[in-house]
């Protein structure tokens, strides 16, 4: 059975379609982004009022985090950020 698909916010794709990314990869962001925000179970819901799923950036932010210890992700996160411009 083929992973659901969840939504990214980006300016534009390649193709023109949807930006998307596999479940496992998205929730393994969004525990990092619970972790250091808390939960907003819309995000995963899809519930309206969700605001489209993380950006780029955010992925990026919080895979890297992910690779470290649970007890650093706040403060990795907050080192990829720094300088970003996705």
């Amino acid at each position: 059975m083929a992973e659901r698909l969840f939504p990214v916010q980006v300016y534009r794709t390649r193709d023109g379609k949807p930006a998307q990314v596999r479940e496992s990869l998205y929730l393994r962001a969004y525990e990092v982004y619970c972790h250091v925000y808390g939960e907003q179970p819309a995000m995963v819901d899809h519930q309206r009022g969700c605001r489209g799923g993380f950006s780029s950036g955010e992925l990026l932010a919080f895979l890297y985090a992910h690779t470290f210890p649970r007890n650093e992700w706040r403060e990795r996160v907050d080192e990829a950020f720094e300088g970003m411009n996705v």
